[in-house]
């Protein structure tokens, strides 16, 4: 009754499908994302002038790619409690991915580097106060 099935089948199972490209676990793509944070917050913290923060950074941005960053070599032109508040927050981004992937060096680092630029925030504030 029926005509049997001649040519190979155009489709594929599932699990054919995850052979075909390579994949990441979790933990490789949360060392991604670390020493992206970790860079960018290297650029501004060599906009800032401040070396030995950036060697840290540089390190451990080193650890995590195993090879050295590139460093920052343009300026913005930003004012220094902007970028002092950009550091802040990308500092408060590395914490958070940092802290979901258990490291704990790279999470010392981006809290100390908080806090400082946190210092340097209400340094400038008061300043500027009349």
């Amino acid at each position: 009754m029926y005509e049997p099935i001649r040519t190979k089948s155009v489709h594929r199972m599932a699990d054919d499908a995850q052979d075909s490209f390579p994949h990441r676990s979790r933990e490789e793509e949360l060392d991604i994302q670390l020493a992206g944070h970790l860079a960018a917050l290297l650029a501004v913290t060599d906009e800032l002038g401040d070396a030995p923060a950036g060697e840290l950074i540089a390190q451990q941005i080193a650890r995590l790619r195993g090879a050295p960053p590139a460093r920052h070599a343009g300026l913005s032109g930003a004012d220094a409690a902007a970028l002092h508040r950009r550091a802040h927050a990308l500092a408060g981004r590395a914490l958070v991915v940092a802290a979901s992937r258990a490291d704990t060096a790279a999470a010392i680092l981006a809290a100390e580097r908080m806090d400082a630029h946190s210092a340097a925030l209400a340094d400038h504030d008061l300043v500027g106060a009349p």
